[in-house]
């Protein structure tokens, strides 16, 4: 759209004074209070507010007040626990409530990737564009030549006439003159230098939020309907393809539930926890090709996804997908249950639930026959509610909850204690070592448990004070200081003997 006269005096100038404000709340926020961790979230809300305020078409849109929603929710994570994942979270969310107004149809997810990159990258460069815009239209009505003139004009007489003034009184008025003497412009250091940078990179953020720029042609996506011409790869070769490869995964599937239950026992020399662990990434990734391959040799609409033996075949290999990736997360809980739980086996546990229900997705999709765009909406869809829900889910927190609970030296059965490794998640472990203390574990172990404790409390307390506050972070800190502890010492010795 042409930016007029009349757009600068209202819509532009309103969002220019928005974005300022929101510079000056990062500004207070970021610098003037040294927060860094929990302000990101508030942050995030003065922004989306600045965003509806600007643009009443995020009201009017009810796609994009629903992004505007989710925005205002992963800021909020932010503020419980600031992550990563809930910033980026954060930024897609609102991508999205500012640019589906200026959208007649939503797409899919394809398509969405492509007008987000675009969007961040044309954001960067946003206020130049707009502003060298502005300078181009006020040119064409020959007002920026005239305004100028004009306005040096009248400004000549008021400015030297009260500097002559100003200077009289200085030295008639000693209290003048010293307070023209302490004046001095401000000096561009290192500080001052961080600050406006500081304000740059929040003003671009802002700008890009409130004028966006939307790609208006993007790169279709593939349909996957109809048959495929792949040399091999007929009606045949599919119907024998799924006979062996039915076979084959009854047979996994079927040792699988042997030793997994203990129905058979394994060869010599390979423990369970080796079986569990050996296991576990390859049926996934087995899993993974599975559905490749349905949704290459079934495409809908092909004479072979018409085919009721086929699509019965179709049907049962996905079952037993699901069955595969079912073994997978047993052989990983058998490796937890052997050498204890962290976040990334949280992580992959997760993941395989998600790669079940995307073989779920692939399977109703060819007895619906949706389409392609169908199928990667349903897919970021159900990605974005498990992602939505680990933002609000501190993974290093439950790891460390379950390991302190079902610890070796605890019920007496399971992995040992590590205490290395509750050290490291740092505050997240807290609650666990606090509660491990509570114990009173009698030795080294328990005056270890004490010393990290103590450790960790005294780090998180110390991030707290240099803007590393969240309320997740607050709220464990209090709890801890309601426990007084037992051992107030320091160690680098994380390490405990077992017998």
């Amino acid at each position: 759209m042409r930016l007029t006269v009349p757009s600068l005096r209202g819509a532009f100038l309103i969002k220019a004074m928005l974005a300022l404000i929101v510079v000056a709340l990062g500004d207070y926020l970021f610098w003037q209070r040294g927060q860094w961790a929990g302000a990101q979230g508030l942050f995030g809300l003065g922004l989306t507010t600045a965003l509806i305020v600007a643009r009443p078409a995020v009201i009017a849109d009810r796609r994009a007040l629903g992004a505007a929603a989710l925005a205002a929710v992963f800021a909020l994570a932010m503020i419980w626990d600031p992550s990563l994942l809930a910033w980026v979270l954060f930024w897609v969310a609102i991508g999205l409530a500012t640019l589906l107004p200026a959208t007649a149809r939503f797409g899919d997810g394809w398509q969405w990737v492509q007008r987000l990159l675009v969007h961040a990258i044309k954001a960067l460069f946003g206020p130049l564009i707009d502003f060298a815009r502005l300078g181009r239209v006020r040119l064409r009505r020959g007002q920026s030549r005239v305004g100028l003139r004009s306005g040096m004009r009248t400004l000549v007489q008021p400015l030297l006439g009260s500097v002559v003034i100003l200077t009289l009184f200085a030295a008639a008025n000693p209290l003048i003159d010293g307070w023209l003497a302490s004046l001095s412009l401000p000096r561009i250091d290192e500080q001052t230098f961080g600050r406006l940078l500081l304000g740059t990179v929040l003003f671009v953020m802002a700008w890009g939020v409130l004028r966006p720029r939307l790609l208006r042609r993007t790169l279709g996506t593939f349909d996957g309907r109809g048959d495929l011409a792949i040399p091999g790869v007929n009606t045949a070769s599919v119907l024998l393809s799924l006979i062996a490869f039915n076979a084959l995964f009854a047979l996994q599937n079927g040792l699988d539930l042997a030793y997994l239950t203990g129905w058979a026992q394994l060869p010599s020399g390979i423990t369970l926890a080796q079986y569990a662990h050996r296991g576990a990434y390859p049926l996934v990734a087995t899993a993974l090709l599975a559905a490749l391959f349905v949704l290459v040799a079934l495409r809908p609409g092909s004479a072979t996804a018409t085919m009721p033996l086929a699509r019965r075949l179709v049907a049962l290999w996905i079952g037993q997908n699901l069955l595969l990736v079912a073994s997978a997360a047993w052989r990983t809980w058998d490796y937890v249950e052997a050498y204890s739980l962290t976040e990334l086996r949280i992580a992959a546990l997760a993941w395989m639930a998600l790669v079940a229900v995307g073989l779920v997705l692939v399977l109703w999709r060819i007895v619906k026959e949706h389409s392609a765009s169908w199928l990667i909406n349903a897919n970021l869809a159900a990605a974005g509610v498990l992602l939505a829900a680990i933002c609000f889910i501190d993974l290093g927190g439950v790891a460390a909850s379950w390991n302190a609970r079902h610890a070796r030296e605890i019920d007496g059965t399971g992995a040992g204690l590590d205490l290395c490794y509750l050290a490291g998640l740092e505050d997240s472990a807290l609650p666990a070592l606090v509660e491990l203390e509570q114990r009173r574990l009698p030795g080294d172990l328990g005056r270890k448990i004490g010393a990290i404790r103590w450790q960790v409390q005294t780090s998180l307390e110390g991030r707290i004070e240099n803007g590393g506050w969240s309320l997740l972070a607050e709220r464990r800190l209090a709890a801890a200081r309601l426990v007084p502890p037992s051992n107030p010492s320091w160690t680098r010795d994380c390490s405990v003997q077992h017998d």
